[in-house]
């Protein structure tokens, strides 16, 4: 779990660079650039760690995680986590696999899933694709859609800590105006690492309804989030 990376890496995500990268497959055809959303967080953020400690550390490892989930096509490319191991749990829901994950759409799919009957549900991750759903949140969040760590109550390996997401709406989101204002959600995650520092589970705990409730704040309009055009042409920035 390092705390800083190597030369020509993204300040705050490894495995992105490098000779270990060259063969790697990218989900838009080239590795993710996070210069926008790496402003906006360090533009919001509320904590500065100090290099070299604990909550530096867990900050990077799980915005390198969250690129990897999003952007590399190959489990075998995943460096963050033991793909044989790796489980992954919303809200106290049973763990599922990598290919679990992938067949709900991955992405924001996974991190929105719901027991809400279907007619209640304002996002409907049975009705998106990872393709469309990344598309939606990137159009109402252009700058990204930023992360950081809070408070990390324990260390490796297991490591429970808080965290804060938050980006400015500035995009249309299914059929509703972009607002301009910041919307931003807490919650609490546990990440437990094998023997050789690998991700093997994933548990998230919080409320999607805080994200989509603020979203859902602006005007409807006749045209859908899904459509419109995309700032990004490799839709890059997330967390």
């Amino acid at each position: 779990m390092a705390s800083s990376n190597s030369e020509g890496e993204d300040k705050y995500r490894r495995y992105i660079y490098g000779g270990g990268e060259k063969n790697t497959s990218w989900k838009y055809g080239a590795p993710p650039n996070y210069d926008v959303v790496n402003k906006l967080f360090e533009e919001g953020r509320t904590k500065v760690w100090p290099p070299g400690s604990l909550e530096e550390k867990v900050q990077n490892l799980v915005k390198t995680w969250e690129m990897e989930m999003f952007h590399k096509t190959c489990f075998s490319d995943y460096k963050t986590v033991d793909p044989e191991k790796y489980r992954f749990s919303l809200n106290g829901r049973k763990p599922i696999s990598l290919e679990e994950k992938r067949k709900l759409g991955g992405g924001y799919n996974s991190l929105l899933q719901t027991s809400l009957p279907e007619e209640y549900r304002c996002y409907n991750p049975a009705d998106e694709t990872a393709e469309s759903s990344h598309r939606a949140f990137t159009t109402a969040f252009p700058r990204g859609f930023a992360l950081e760590v809070l408070h990390v109550y324990t260390g490796p390996p297991v490591i429970v800590y808080k965290f804060r997401h938050w980006g400015l709406m500035e995009g249309p989101f299914k059929g509703h105006e972009p607002t301009g204002e910041m919307i931003e959600f807490f919650g609490v995650a546990i990440f437990e690492l094998d023997d050789e520092m690998k991700i093997a589970k994933v548990e998230f705990f919080y409320d999607r309804g805080e994200l989509l409730g603020a979203l859902l704040r602006g005007t409807t309009t006749s045209q859908s989030s899904s459509d419109a055009s995309l700032s990004c042409p490799f839709l890059k920035n997330t967390g």
